[in-house]
């Protein structure tokens, strides 16, 4: 093929992707919009709105209110034209999701089930992605993939744990999920993949740190807009930082680090209570001895806040099962500690709190595929 010929194809593909992409984050655009903003001829515009309907990859669904003439169609993307499965492996469960390509979670459930290296463990998990699939009669051309986000550092090229001391998981492969599934499947650090939908609801971040207060704590560290790894994948382990070299045991043999007064875990071992059970009483009842325990809480967390934010000048997120339980109270409580003893006052709109709760690094890991998708158009 000649230079031109080469040369015409890209534009072509060039062309069509700008259209999506601009429909996709409009929501809904008229053809009339799409002309004007992207400064391309009708034709050129008619004809790639043709080519992206045709492919099932947009719908005409609605109208623009009339500014005298006739109305304009909506021009919207279909949102399930793919979708991509997220897995988030704990312990003693494991969360399943299904997002669509506006990183929607529109599926959720969570399945007991005690982590082991057994073959039938792996086929319980991908039996239910598998039985999921096949009630909602899905295409198998309509699964992008299959992201599983575990407790356990993994190696650069995402195909094995190699650190994973909380699940007893390093050596857990890829392909332990991969020979069991149709479609193609990557396995993330679940922390990472709390960072990725992070990323994903604040588009305007180029840095943060992530405090994923699950069962487990966890963190991440976004930098330039991307989830930074490191050399050997830990970086963002901020659970392992000590606060107290006294301090209790923590399970990657050391003491005093932050999982060990900060985690889920940790607050339901001070209490004696379940999480579920400690916030009516913490945000009702008003026991002194609950609201200092979570007094205690928020003062480690803070600590560790105010520390990290000398090295890293970025605002700082409240992510994972914890989040939802935040109020602004707590928000307020944590900068007067942090402001009290820091040179940098940080400011109320610097600390953000996520939303998905418990599935957050479920979801977060079906967004590789969504982003890989997008990419590809």
């Amino acid at each position: 093929m000649n230079e031109k010929g080469l040369t015409t194809i890209s534009l072509k593909k060039i062309n069509k992707s700008k259209v999506y992409q601009y429909i996709y984050q409009k929501k809904a655009a008229s053809k009339l919009q799409i002309v004007q903003d992207l400064q391309m001829g009708l034709s050129t515009v008619s004809q790639n709105l043709n080519i992206l309907e045709e492919d099932g990859l947009i719908e005409r669904n609605g109208y623009f209110d009339s500014t005298g003439g006739r109305k304009a169609h909506a021009i919207r993307i279909i949102p399930d034209f793919r979708i991509a499965i997220g897995i988030g492996i704990l312990k003693n469960m494991f969360h399943v999701t299904a997002v669509d390509l506006y990183g929607n979670a529109f599926y959720t459930d969570t399945i007991t089930l005690p982590y082991s290296n057994t073959s039938s463990y792996y086929e319980q998990v991908t039996g239910k992605i598998k039985e999921f699939i096949c009630e909602n009669r899905y295409e198998a051309k309509k699964i992008l993939g299959v992201s599983i986000a575990t407790q356990g550092i993994t190696s650069p090229d995402h195909a094995a744990v190699t650190y994973g001391t909380i699940m007893d998981n390093t050596g857990m492969d890829l392909r332990d999920f991969s020979q069991r599934l149709p479609y193609p499947c990557h396995l993330e650090h679940d922390s990472k993949s709390a960072a990725a939908l992070e990323l994903w609801s604040h588009k305007e971040l180029d840095s943060a740190v992530i405090f994923l207060l699950n069962r487990n704590m966890g963190g991440a560290i976004i930098t330039d807009h991307q989830i930074h790894q490191g050399s050997t994948m830990h970086s963002g382990t901020i659970e392992h930082i000590c606060i107290n070299p006294d301090g209790p045991l923590c399970y990657c043999g050391n003491r005093g680090c932050l999982e060990t007064y900060c985690s889920a875990n940790a607050l339901e071992h001070a209490s004696g209570l379940s999480v579920k059970e400690f916030f009516p009483l913490l945000r009702g009842k008003k026991s002194p001895r609950i609201v200092q325990i979570w007094e205690d809480y928020l003062n480690h967390l803070a600590f560790a806040m105010k520390n990290l934010n000398m090295v890293i000048d970025a605002p700082v997120i409240i992510s994972g099962y914890l989040a939802p339980y935040f109020m602004e109270e707590d928000i307020d409580y944590l900068l007067r500690y942090i402001n009290s003893a820091s040179p940098f006052a940080l400011e109320k709109n610097y600390i953000l709190v996520g939303v998905h709760g418990q599935y957050t690094p479920a979801i977060g890991a079906a967004l590789f595929y969504v982003e890989k998708f997008l990419q590809s158009i």
